[in-house]
């Protein structure tokens, strides 16, 4: 079987090769870029160790879509939902809801069942809806914020739905103190405080075809924008310590 022709392109390219290191010393010829370092492969520690399991693959908890009940979208467009209409209507579904994907403080259910007119008018907590394609179906989504009365505890209400064959379905509800929220392109991108000065979390959501839900596919804790860049002293938690007893016993 004769050989790949590629293999006859081994001689010119070597002669080029050659001929190209032979003019190295001269202006613009090849400069030799350094050592390239060894890739290195990961590591595993503690190999020894049964993994943990994981018994929740099947249950998606909190993640689980969910139909609003007695809402239905109009031809399927969601842009024809009253947003307000929508939280009252999980409110009501779940008027003592202490805690989960539904849970609020009292004095907001009552605020949200007496607004009058609409969503993102003043004093009413459901804030003004937004609408984008987060889904990939080339529908837009529903996306709705509750302003849930204290902001450094409580947070915003993040909530996000789409639609099944004239159903409203909910498909993303969370509740944190926000910096702030945007979209970016199908991912909805969430900055909340740290609990320590100079940084902040971001959380990333993206919608996942298996759960059928908006879930957080990345979650950092980033320096905040402005943050000092000087490094803090270290803490006198931080100073080395004597190894107890039993760490030094052989």
């Amino acid at each position: 079987m004769p050989r790949p022709v590629r293999t006859a392109l081994v001689l010119p390219v070597l002669a080029v090769l050659v001929a190209s290191a032979a003019g190295c010393g001269s202006a613009g010829g090849l400069e030799s870029a350094g050592a390239t370092p060894s890739a290195v492969g990961p590591a595993r520690l503690w190999p020894e160790l049964p993994p943990a399991r994981n018994d929740t693959q099947d249950d998606l908890g909190d993640a689980k879509p969910e139909v609003v009940p007695g809402i239905k979208v109009p031809g399927g467009d969601l842009r024809k939902v009253d947003a307000l209409a929508v939280v009252r209507a999980e409110v009501r579904a779940n008027p003592d809801e202490a805690s989960g994907q539904d849970a609020m403080p009292a004095e907001i259910r009552t605020k949200i069942l007496g607004c009058e007119g609409k969503a993102g008018d003043k004093g009413c907590p459901v804030l003004t809806a937004y609408y984008r394609d987060l889904t990939g179906s080339g529908k837009d989504e529903l996306i709705v914020g509750i302003d849930l009365g204290n902001k450094d505890e409580f947070g915003i209400g993040i909530r996000i739905y789409t639609q099944d064959e004239g159903r409203l379905v909910r498909i993303m509800s969370t509740s944190q103190p926000v910096i702030s929220a945007e979209l970016a392109g199908r991912d909805l991108i969430v900055r909340s405080p740290a609990q320590f000065a100079g940084y902040e979390f971001r959380d990333v959501w993206s919608w996942d075809a298996t759960a059928r839900s908006m879930l957080p596919t990345r979650m950092e804790i980033v320096r905040a924008p402005g943050a000092s860049a000087k490094p803090r002293p270290a803490s006198p938690s931080a100073e080395p310590r004597a190894p107890s007893p039993s760490a030094a016993t052989p």
